[in-house]
């Protein structure tokens, strides 16, 4: 069943014998304000490859502001719907965006003492905004109680989990009294790391491809990806005389950014795809087709189309800066130095011409100390799903174990 406004997307049963020992197979009922992109394909991936069951509600991702305020009414409105009435669930998983407190207070009665999940896919602490004093005090708030009433809390990064947890105290000093800081240290005792799994694309034989190099920038069409740096980049290419091919894709919203139209005229020759690809496939295909995956964003928790893009053998080229760093396992591996830029222009243009020299030359990764399908390989659902299906299991045995009734 589907509605314009509420669906029952995903409701699948599994045979138990995908459960070893005495673990049982859970009902998870998982609430998505914003059931689009990457949080969509984020929540049917886990279902889909889960060996565990899964209810998923999801509201269409518009208007999400006005999901945060009325998503956990909808919800609770919704699952008092006879086709729910005898439906058992185990644990409730939603993300961020849900005003959790909220939804409890309004649901059935069985419901409401169900352990819960909050997943942050980001934190609305640190978006970009042009000026802080008008940031959405209301986004903030639903985060922080989702968090707080959740008897778990699971961040895509540590980056999103430190930039939320270590910006709270400075938020709630514009509070004019009762600030609310002793409840931060609770969250941070219960939250968790738990990375985005991804699907990657397929892999497409090198041998086969142009001699002249692809360059993709996968990201949605808003300042906080600052696209306007990489059309600079692509500009000082130009002007070296190096060739490229074209690829720019992503979601797009009401109001794109200037710079698009102008580089679409500016890079007409070089353009392969350009725009939003609505077939998931379609996106995939993209991003393997590309030989260099770039990021200029100034905003970002995870990095999901990266990622991808790597574990189909895409070179990937971004800022040492935001999530990058971490995902990347900077820290532990600095070789993979070679797939990050310092995040001006500057440098970004002159590793472009870098790199494309290289592929000019038949020399292209050959500096490259690692493979980027090593780096995403770690990512990939069929090795992370097993840690999320196994934490379901402990939090519903924690739960049960305390005779909640």
């Amino acid at each position: 069943m589907l509605t314009s406004q509420v669906g029952v997307i995903f409701n699948q049963s599994k045979p138990d014998t995908h459960m070893a020992g005495s673990d049982k197979k859970l009902h998870i009922l998982a609430l998505e304000p914003f059931y689009g992109g990457s949080h969509r394909a984020f929540l049917d991936q886990l279902a889909g490859c889960s060996c565990h069951d899964f209810t998923i509600i999801g509201l269409p991702d518009q208007f999400w502001r006005w999901r945060t305020r009325h998503s956990a009414i909808y919800f609770a409105r919704a699952l008092q719907k006879p086709e729910y009435a005898d439906k058992k669930f185990d644990l409730i998983f939603c993300t961020s965006m849900l005003n959790l407190p909220e939804f409890i207070g309004l649901a059935p009665a069985r419901l409401r003492l169900l352990p819960t999940i909050v997943y942050f896919h980001e934190n609305q602490l640190i978006y970009p905004v042009h000026d802080p004093k008008k940031r959405d005090q209301h986004t903030v708030l639903v985060n922080f109680k989702a968090a707080l009433a959740a008897d778990v809390v699971w961040f895509n990064s540590e980056y999103n989990r430190s930039t939320f947890i270590n910006n709270l105290p400075e938020f709630f000093a514009g509070m004019p009294d009762y600030q609310p800081i002793p409840q931060i240290d609770i969250i941070s005792r219960k939250s968790e790391i738990f990375p985005i799994g991804i699907k990657p694309p397929p892999v497409l034989a090198r041998s086969n491809r142009s001699k002249i190099p692809h360059i993709i920038w996968a990201a949605r069409w808003e300042h906080d990806k600052n696209p306007t740096d990489f059309f600079r980049a692509l500009r000082l290419l130009k002007q070296h005389g190096i060739e490229f091919r074209l690829s720019v894709v992503g979601e797009q919203t009401k109001q794109v950014p200037n710079c698009f139209k102008r580089a679409h005229q500016e890079f007409e020759q070089e353009i392969e795809n350009w725009g939003y690809l609505p077939a998931r496939e379609d996106y995939l295909q993209a991003l393997a087709a590309a030989d260099i995956i770039v990021s200029t964003a100034i905003h970002e928790f995870f990095g999901i189309s990266v990622l991808e893009a790597a574990a189909a053998g895409v070179c990937p080229l971004v800022p040492e800066r935001l999530a990058y760093p971490e995902v990347f396992g900077l820290n532990k591996y600095p070789e993979r130095k070679f797939f990050f830029y310092d995040g001006s222009v500057e440098n970004l243009s002159a590793r472009l011409i870098e790199l494309c020299t290289e592929f000019k030359e038949k020399k292209f990764f050959e500096s490259c100390p690692c493979s980027p399908r090593f780096i995403a390989r770690t990512f990939l659902w069929k090795t992370a799903v097993s840690r999320f299906d196994q934490e379901f299991i402990n939090i519903s045995k924690n739960y049960y174990s305390h005779d909640h009734t």
